[in-house]
């Protein structure tokens, strides 16, 4: 009876320090608790960041990290073939240490620039892999030369892993949601006639708009990143939305657009279903797809649909996608248009800048037009679709 009581005290008295990765908390939350437990034992271990690899433009982009201040990488994409110590990392598909990063200051690349200004002093960076695809980067970033020795990089591999898992789950979340939409949308043979290749598009317009505005919204890398995978979603209503409608060539009656209209409240109402089917309540940014959804027609003098908001009443999200929805739209062949020119299409913009869209929105897609060139030839208009 003794020894028993001894090994119920002995036991109740360990703390957990993951015990918070239980609880339902956002991905940066999460990985800050890792690095918080990483500390106990290795307390010169700065910063912990994530980049993830789009498959369709590889492009490399800054997305999460642990740290508060200390991110020298905010707002940062590149070609992966910009990176070529990176793509080294990835075709040997094998961890890099660098023990000593005086050097970086002075590298070839901008992001090798900032790090090395940030002053680290080391660096660990795992490739990361879901079923054999690469998706992405885990960095590890020390104070100390020399630091990252077998012994530390063992335990700390542990640690990689798991937070690897931790971004697969978060990411799947949202891959899983995005496929039950449109795998409704083809059962229920009532699609919405766009192409795929104007989603490509609008959704990398949000993206880009977004970064531009970060500093000016405080939009953290997380963030934009859920409006490029949520904006495709924008139009999901219109599942709902009948052909005669929908699939109308040409420009519909007062009564039809109407029922167009009823798609926004109904896409709002199919992603609270699908939230509530699949547990995605306490998803981080989840609000952000909500809004997409409802609020994407909404106008910044009051006059949109479906509650007639203003200014910064419309969430920015929102906002930020009705700007890339539209400009692709003036841009992109349709049944009943022909493709605008850029600049027919930008003088529309402009005209319809703190009317009907979001000035700053417009600016942030006028002053960026090298990329939106960029996009458009990478993901050209698919007719046959």
């Amino acid at each position: 009876m003794t020894i028993f009581v001894q090994v119920i005290l002995t036991v109740s008295e360990h703390h957990d320090l993951l015990e918070s990765l239980n609880k339902h908390l956002p991905l940066k939350d999460k990985l800050v608790a890792a690095h918080s437990s990483i500390n106990e034992l290795y307390p010169f271990i700065a910063r912990i960041a994530v980049a993830l690899y789009d498959q369709e433009t590889t492009l490399l982009k800054t997305y999460v990290h642990s740290s508060n201040d200390d991110n020298p990488l905010e707002h940062y994409q590149t070609l992966i073939d910009n990176a070529p110590s990176l793509k080294k990392v990835l075709d040997q598909g094998v961890p890099r240490v660098i023990n000593d990063m005086l050097t970086f200051e002075k590298g070839k690349h901008e992001h090798t620039r900032r790090i090395g200004r940030q002053g680290y002093a080391a660096s660990y960076t795992l490739p990361m892999f879901n079923e054999g695809e690469f998706f992405g980067f885990l960095f590890f970033n020390s104070t100390e030369k020399n630091s990252f020795t077998e012994k530390v990089l063992r335990q700390i591999d542990t640690y990689a892993h798991m937070i690897s898992l931790m971004i697969i789950n978060e990411l799947a979340s949202i891959n899983t949601l995005t496929a039950a939409i449109k795998t409704t949308g083809h059962i229920t043979h009532c699609r919405d006639p766009e192409t795929g290749s104007h989603l490509d598009r609008m959704s990398r317009y949000s993206r880009l708009i977004a970064t531009a505005l970060a500093d000016k919204y405080d939009l953290d890398d997380e963030y934009i990143e859920h409006i490029f995978m949520f904006a495709p979603l924008h139009d999901i209503g219109k599942i709902a939305i009948p052909d005669e409608v929908l699939l109308k060539a040409e420009r519909l009656n007062e009564t039809e657009m109407a029922i167009m209209k009823t798609h926004a409240r109904k896409g709002r109402k199919m992603i609270d279903e699908l939230i509530d089917n699949f547990g995605l309540q306490n998803f981080k940014h989840i609000n952000v797809l909500r809004n997409i959804a409802e609020y994407h027609h909404e106008a910044v003098n009051g006059s949109g649909y479906p509650e007639g908001k203003k200014m910064d009443e419309i969430p920015i999200e929102a906002r930020i996608v009705a700007v890339a929805d539209v400009f692709d739209a003036l841009t992109s062949k349709r049944p009943y248009k022909e493709a605008w020119s850029h600049d027919r299409a930008i003088r529309t913009l402009k005209t319809l800048a703190g009317e009907k869209l979001d000035a700053d929105c417009v600016k942030a897609l006028i002053d960026n037009f090298d990329q939106v060139t960029d996009i458009q030839q990478q993901f050209i208009e698919d007719n046959i679709g």
